[in-house]
């Protein structure tokens, strides 16, 4: 008697700890709102690689622009493209504390699935720290190789949350 009070106690109390999330896009970051360019890399010259950022974030998603710049070939010639070559990626982004939190998939330049072809392709997650943020500027890291991202707001954007 006991096992089956428990368990109907147990069964009721996850249906009340699940709740239904809503059906429209989350607000995302004020402060982050629009498209931000970075406009230049410091010693780009004496890199190896570099990649330059173009993101757009509208509500709790991102969309961001890859530029990379290479003196070393790490694909197949037909690639390389002379050193010069353009990702996108998309997904949904999340600030905790001083840390901005990318999770997304490669994509083609039009947004749309990426699964084949040159490059990167698959999931897409980057963390970067918030070094400082100005109306119009905002300083990053990336946490993994520790490369400034400096970025300058070229367009300001109002989150009007969509439906999913």
């Amino acid at each position: 008697m006991w096992r089956l009070i428990s368990s109907l106690l147990l069964i009721s109390g996850l249906f009340v700890s699940c709740s239904r999330l809503p059906n429209v896009q989350g607000k995302g970051e004020a402060f982050l709102q629009g498209v931000w360019n970075q406009d230049s890399i410091p010693n780009a010259g004496k890199l190896l690689n570099y990649t330059q950022h173009k993101f757009k974030f509208t509500c709790d998603s991102f969309y961001v622009d890859l530029t990379t710049h290479s003196k070393v070939n790490y694909y197949p010639d037909s690639c390389f493209n002379n050193g010069v070559w353009k990702e996108y990626a998309k997904g949904v982004y999340e600030v905790r504390n001083d840390s901005l939190i990318l999770e997304g998939t490669y994509t083609k330049a039009n947004y749309k699935q990426k699964i084949s072809g040159c490059y990167q392709i698959g999931r897409y997650i980057k963390s970067f720290y918030i070094k400082s943020f100005e109306p119009n500027k905002l300083f990053l890291q990336s946490a993994s190789d520790q490369r400034e991202c400096n970025l300058v707001l070229k367009e300001k954007i109002i989150c009007k949350p969509k439906a999913l």
